[in-house]
């Protein structure tokens, strides 16, 4: 994920080619403003991503078990490899 900095004024100036920017290069930037905080513009299915990820990983022995399914899937442990497909087929989730 790519950072830039830009300006209050000119991300005013050059609105829709930094949403742009933002969506398409999964870039995040930073608006300085003059005698106030930063904001950060960021895609909102990033943000959401990044969210469901803090809450996955804020209870602690939540995050342990999923670190340790990732160890064991990266060592070859675990269950049958399936695809997106196969796994909504299996739960009853399709499309």
């Amino acid at each position: 994920m790519l950072t830039d900095t830009t300006t209050s004024a000119e991300a005013s100036a050059n609105l829709e080619e930094l949403l742009d920017r933002v969506i398409n290069n999964c870039e995040v930037v930073v608006i300085k403003r003059h005698g106030c905080d930063d904001v950060a513009l960021i895609a909102a299915d990033e943000l959401r991503g990044m969210m469901e990820t803090l809450y996955l990983l804020g209870n602690p022995a939540n995050g342990l078990r999923l670190l340790g399914a990732l160890q064991d899937s990266r060592a070859g442990k675990g269950g049958v490899a399936m695809t997106v497909e196969e796994i909504r087929r299996e739960f009853g989730l399709e499309e």
